[in-house]
């Protein structure tokens, strides 16, 4: 971590086929090794099983919903008190609770053996959509977790 100075925060190019900033950081963070265009046909493909089970609704919409549903809005970070770590309950910033939103749902279809990439994501979205699933489950842990430690809340600094 330098100590000069915060690093500046770079702006997410919005992607090509739907001009939208969130699924360009959905493709950033699908992608393994460097291999941007694939990560592009699984999300692009994940989009399009979206958009086939969901006529009514656009996938744009369904993805952005389905983040929003399972972003946490606290989480506990570990604090040195006196030789003791305790792990104190702390706000998240938005960007920070849109990305661990992104990397649970990700992570959580990768999970899925045995189903191409692409359906497993739509899966993930579309259970996230609704309120249910791995990631929401997630989110509900982190806020349980939270919520049991606020009795540390004082020591946020």
């Amino acid at each position: 971590m330098s100590r000069r100075r915060r690093a500046e925060r770079r702006s997410v190019v919005p992607d090509a086929k739907y001009n939208s900033p969130l699924v360009a950081r959905l493709v950033n963070t699908v992608m393994y090794g460097g291999k941007k265009s694939l990560a592009q046909r699984i999300v692009y493909g994940a989009l399009d099983v979206i958009a086939e089970k969901n006529p009514g609704a656009s996938p744009l919409e369904v993805l952005q919903r389905a983040i929003d549903n399972t972003k946490p809005r606290i989480e506990t970070k570990a604090r040195r008190v006196g030789g003791a770590t305790y792990q104190v309950p702390v706000e998240l910033p938005a960007d920070r609770q849109t990305s661990l939103a992104m990397r649970w749902i990700v992570g959580f279809a990768d999970d899925r053996k045995g189903v191409p990439m692409k359906q497993a994501l739509a899966g993930e979205v579309m259970e996230a959509y609704l309120g249910q699933g791995n990631a929401i489950r997630k989110r509900d842990d982190v806020h349980k977790m939270a919520q049991a430690n606020r009795a540390f809340a004082h020591f946020r600094w």
